[in-house]
């Protein structure tokens, strides 16, 4: 009994069970959501393929919290890997599947692959890293400018393909990352303040009036509800009509009557807010809440400033995506085709989102063991 006894304890080690409770309640509900799409149509499907993404998921948060992820401060794996990412990111011009309007995919078969939500997870641990490095000189400038240029190269690639949404939740891990690295934040005012400064003089100096056109489209997705706004305006439609306590689960009308478009990815949110109704939509934000709590709560239990800022960064990843998403399915963001962490259908986001609690709960396993002797060491592009 004892040896059984030392093995669940040895298990349970560095799992966080109130946090896995929550996401496990979180993909039951996007779960529940798909399985009551009409049967004519391919809801089946989404639910049957997401069952399955979900368990290859939990099963990598499994394996991962058992590894002993200290060799991720080391400056040359991490420089692979950032590396390794950018180029899977330039290889999509040449072989990257056409999604949506955006060039953003690897086709295999009847798999599909994006590149950039692991490139996001990848950005989060070069910051940690560069971070972490420079908290005694943090104060100066050319550390914002030099972070900034990490997220810049991901940034223009993917904007390039055209993915917005991404190349927005990429800066914002930058920004964040930023804010709680203790810079200066006159200095970072000056930056900010430069970049608009150049978009006030871009707008009235440069932009053709089309460009300007599309911009105030983008930023007002309700513009135009018979075309670009469609989407949004739907979106509205389905969580204002689950008033209080909705319609019943499979008793969606927008999503069973095909309105509420990808309502199985971008706007899983809407569909659930129109069966479930405001009790159920702030259930569902209160467990994000948990979520996010237990992750920043996680980073600030760690006595090395990389695992430190390598879970806020995770925490920051996940804040942006929840409030993007739930801000476009409310018609108050501009549509940009974010999924909704642990909910919306897609094996590639799940896949980095529970890689990086993984790896969150593997640095809490091994916090405690002492560094190896390298993974402190300066090396290449100053991480």
């Amino acid at each position: 009994m004892e040896k059984l006894h030392g093995s669940i304890k040895k298990i349970s080690e560095g799992v966080d069970w109130l946090l896995s409770a929550c996401i496990l309640l979180v993909s039951l509900g996007g779960l529940v959501t798909m399985k009551s799409f009409t049967p004519a149509e391919s809801g089946a499907d989404f639910f049957g393929r997401q069952v399955i993404w979900l368990g290859a998921s939990f099963a990598v948060f499994f394996v991962f919290s058992f590894i002993d992820f200290r060799f991720l401060r080391r400056t040359g794996v991490l420089v692979g890997l950032y590396l390794f990412f950018g180029a899977l990111l330039l290889l999509l011009f040449a072989v990257g599947k056409i999604a949506h309007g955006a060039e953003s995919w690897f086709s295999f078969f009847s798999l599909s692959f994006q590149p950039v939500d692991l490139t996001k997870l990848v950005l989060v641990l070069v910051l940690a890293k560069y971070f972490s490095r420079r908290h005694v000189e943090i104060k100066y400038v050319k550390h914002i400018l030099i972070s900034a240029l990490y997220a810049f190269i991901p940034f223009v690639l993917v904007l390039l393909q055209p993915d917005f949404g991404s190349a927005v939740i990429i800066m914002l891990i930058w920004l964040g990352m930023v804010l709680v690295s203790g810079i200066s934040k006159m200095h970072l005012l000056y930056v900010l303040g430069s970049g608009a400064l150049g978009f006030f003089l871009l707008w009235n100096f440069a932009f053709a009036p089309y460009q300007k056109d599309r911009i105030r489209s983008f930023l007002d997705p309700l513009a135009n509800i018979h075309t670009s706004g469609y989407n949004a305006y739907q979106s509205t439609i389905a969580v204002g009509s689950g008033q209080i306590s909705g319609k019943g689960v499979g008793y969606g009308t927008q999503s069973r009557l095909q309105f509420l478009p990808e309502r199985q990815t971008d706007f899983i949110f809407a569909a659930f807010a129109e069966e479930w109704g405001f009790v159920g939509a702030l259930s569902l934000l209160l467990l994000y809440m948990v979520i996010v709590y237990r992750v920043l709560y996680q980073a600030s239990l760690y006595a090395s400033n990389f695992e430190m800022l390598f879970g806020m960064g995770l925490g920051i990843l996940f804040i942006s995506h929840i409030l993007i998403n739930i801000g476009m399915n409310l018609g108050l963001l501009p549509v940009t085709g974010i999924p909704l962490p642990f909910m919306s259908y897609g094996g590639s986001h799940l896949l980095a989102e529970f890689s990086g609690l993984g790896i969150l709960a593997g640095m809490r396993r091994y916090s405690s063991r002492p560094a190896h002797r390298d993974d402190m060491k300066h090396e290449f592009l100053g991480i």
